[in-house]
């Protein structure tokens, strides 16, 4: 397994909706700063450029934003592989379809790691991918 690390949308977020007295800023900025290698996917830049809407964020700036994710970040390009993948992880671990999605490309790019703050931290999926909440205890 490699030292790759997925991240989820929930980080984008918050490093780029950035607030001095958020904690959770500021993790999120740390994180993505110390990372060796930073993977995402084209479900992530999705949900990133929706959450970014609902917070009034201009087109311009999202898109802007959006490329420089593209620009240090490998992007899983969702597949039906993917999907199928999907699938299987619903059925064994119940979690959101949604979830179940950003695992399976995590798990197709060789991550050891996903970032998220929407699922059980510290769980192990298939032996392969551990979830890891980077705000856990803020």
């Amino acid at each position: 397994m490699s030292d790759n690390a997925f991240v989820d949308t929930n980080v984008f977020v918050y490093a780029h909706l950035y607030e001095e007295s958020n904690p959770k800023c500021e993790a999120a900025l740390a994180l993505l700063e110390n990372l060796p290698t930073v993977i995402c996917s084209t479900q992530v830049l999705n949900e990133y450029y929706s959450v970014m809407l609902k917070n009034k964020v201009s087109d311009n700036l999202i898109q802007d934003n959006v490329e420089q994710i593209i620009a240090f970040s490998n992007v899983a390009v969702v597949q039906l592989n993917t999907l199928r993948s999907a699938y299987q992880l619903r059925l064994r671990y119940r979690f959101s379809y949604w979830d179940c999605l950003m695992l399976a490309s995590a798990m197709e790019m060789n991550c050891a790691l996903l970032y998220s703050e929407d699922m059980q931290h510290g769980q192990v999926i298939d032996g392969v991918t551990r979830i890891v909440n980077p705000f856990e205890g803020l």
